[in-house]
């Protein structure tokens, strides 16, 4: 079975967990921050997981992490 390649955007925006979770940023946190709230812009910098519907197709993206 020959070696599968990352994708080289993915290793850039995921990583995965002890537990085998895939950890991602939020978006929409580094432009018109005038506009957000505090709150918000604090909840954005906290990272979060991927949704379990994406969970399989991203793994086969970053095979090795």
């Amino acid at each position: 079975m020959p070696k599968l390649k990352t994708h080289s955007g993915a290793k850039k925006r995921f990583k995965v967990s002890k537990n085998g979770k895939i950890k991602r940023a939020h978006a929409y946190k580094s432009h018109i921050l005038n506009k957000k709230s505090r709150k918000l812009k604090r909840r954005l910098r906290k990272a979060g997981f991927a949704d379990k519907s994406n969970v399989a197709q991203l793994k086969l993206l970053i095979p090795y992490k």
